[in-house]
């Protein structure tokens, strides 16, 4: 037996009733930032299916601000059930003893949570029209939860709309990327910071894709490592933010709802109007913390320790999350590049063949002969270099392109990088005004010719080539 099914199976014997003996674990696709395994055991001589959520690499993490810890992740999960949230039975948060990182093991639920599947599959045809309504009673009842009793306010961090913005920026800046939509759309969310709410118990990863559905509705609410306290409205809006609806951007609430009805549900529990105006803040700061949230993925393979093929892919997705933020913020007439003419390649074979080649083994013969996640993993490595294709293909163009603009913008023959970062630092200090409309053409043109080189097929850029 490998080492970690040793120490896994002893972990079981201490802390599960009746184990008898771990059948197989088996670590799944998916979980970027944490992992998630299927664990298969025998219980009193009867199969029993357990779930395990643990640190990347199996590694100890020291809380930080926004992220307490998957041991407060457990005990927010244990008094969202109380609280009527569906949400399975924690069976034990791992410990030193186990010798497996920070954790815990829970029920295994069967249910579907990937999000395109939601959206589409026939299983879920006849409740699908009221799971929007339902999250909104689910989430009603989380931001509900005393946080004196429940010990949780102890726990969490405490972020005001102005802090999250900030703190959010701030992350992105420490990056050293010029990225001039992510800062116009800092610019605009400082400019309308919501100054009356109530602070709650805010999940803050509410959406679809992180909460498990049946035919009969809600089974479970899952993923809540960045839980914090402050405005409950960014729930709400986080389940609107157009990278969770999977391509049905006429169904706003993760593609299987409206609007009306996700509010409907909340109201109904707190009695309480919802703010519109809120809810649109928090779903153009969705698109900007998820557009960061990608960035950080591509730090993370650099830095380690999981240096999956998974995190650079999400890296290259930052680009689908501004121009969501071009469609709420900026929208307008667009056009996209096409490729610029050349000189003939003569190579036998030419690097797009040398590309094709590589890509269509990962995407034909590896994908047939696995299963599981490095099955996910080859989908995602030909995926990328689908990326690099396309960029060989319009990438010198369209940023040729956007040099002109810039140097037009600001009468300055300066090169690409120089000028992207005076844009840059021009949104920051306030110098360069938001309503301008030579910069709303240029970052608007900029961010969707990006986009089609990285995901030509997001939502958001139909959207945007449809204005």
């Amino acid at each position: 037996m490998p080492e970690f099914d040793e120490k896994l199976a002893a972990t079981l014997a201490r802390s599960l009733p009746g184990f008898e003996r771990l059948l197989k674990s088996e670590r799944l696709s998916g979980g970027a930032s944490q992992e998630t395994y299927r664990i298969e055991v025998e219980v009193q001589g009867e199969p029993r299916a357990l779930a395990m959520r643990r640190a990347p690499g199996g590694e100890k993490v020291e809380p930080t601000p926004g992220h307490p810890g998957l041991d407060v992740e457990a005990m927010l999960m244990r008094n969202a059930k109380v609280a009527g949230v569906p949400e399975p039975e924690i069976y034990h948060v791992l410990d030193d003893e186990d010798d497996l990182g920070d954790g815990f093991i829970m029920q295994w639920l069967d249910g579907v949570t990937l999000g395109a599947r939601v959206v589409r599959s026939p299983e879920l045809d006849e409740i699908r029209p009221r799971l929007a309504y339902m999250c909104g009673e689910v989430v009603a009842r989380i931001h509900a939860i005393d946080l004196h009793t429940s010990g949780l306010g102890e726990k969490l961090s405490v972020l005001s709309p102005g802090e999250y913005v900030e703190q959010t920026w701030e992350r992105y800046r420490l990056f050293d990327t010029p990225q001039p939509m992510i800062d116009y759309a800092g610019r605009w969310l400082n400019e309308h910071l919501p100054d009356d709410f109530t602070p709650a118990l805010v999940h803050n990863d509410f959406r679809n894709g992180n909460i498990m559905f049946s035919p009969q509705g809600v089974v479970a609410v899952l993923d809540w490592e960045v839980a914090h306290v402050g405005d409950p409205m960014r729930d709400l809006g986080w389940i609107c933010t157009n990278s969770w609806r999977f391509g049905r951007t006429d169904l706003p609430v993760g593609g299987f709802g409206t609007y009306e009805d996700l509010f409907a549900g909340y109201e109904s529990v707190t009695g309480v109007p919802v703010d519109r105006h809120r809810v649109k803040f928090w779903e153009v700061f969705g698109s900007f913390w998820w557009a960061i949230g990608c960035l950080g993925m591509a730090e993370h393979y650099r830095t380690g320790p999981d240096q999956t093929v998974e995190r650079p892919a999400i890296g290259r997705r930052s680009s689908e999350c501004q121009v969501d933020c071009v469609n709420l913020l900026i929208p307008g007439p667009v056009e996209l590049v096409e490729a610029a003419g050349g000189a003939v390649d003569t190579d036998m074979p030419r690097i797009d063949e040398l590309l094709k080649s590589v890509r269509d083994f990962l995407h034909g013969d590896v994908m047939q002969a696995t299963q599981g996640r490095n099955n996910f993993l080859a989908r995602v490595a030909g995926n990328s270099l689908d990326i690099v294709l396309r960029d060989n293909a319009t990438g010198a163009q369209a940023r040729r392109l956007e040099l002109e603009r810039l140097q037009t913008l600001f009468d300055d023959h300066g090169g690409l990088n120089e000028l992207r970062w005076r844009l840059v630092h021009g949104l920051r200090n306030g110098s360069i005004a938001l309503e301008r409309s030579t910069l709303s053409e240029h970052l608007r043109t900029t961010v969707v010719n990006q986009v089609a080189i990285d995901q030509p097929k997001y939502s958001g850029l139909a959207t945007a080539l449809s204005r």
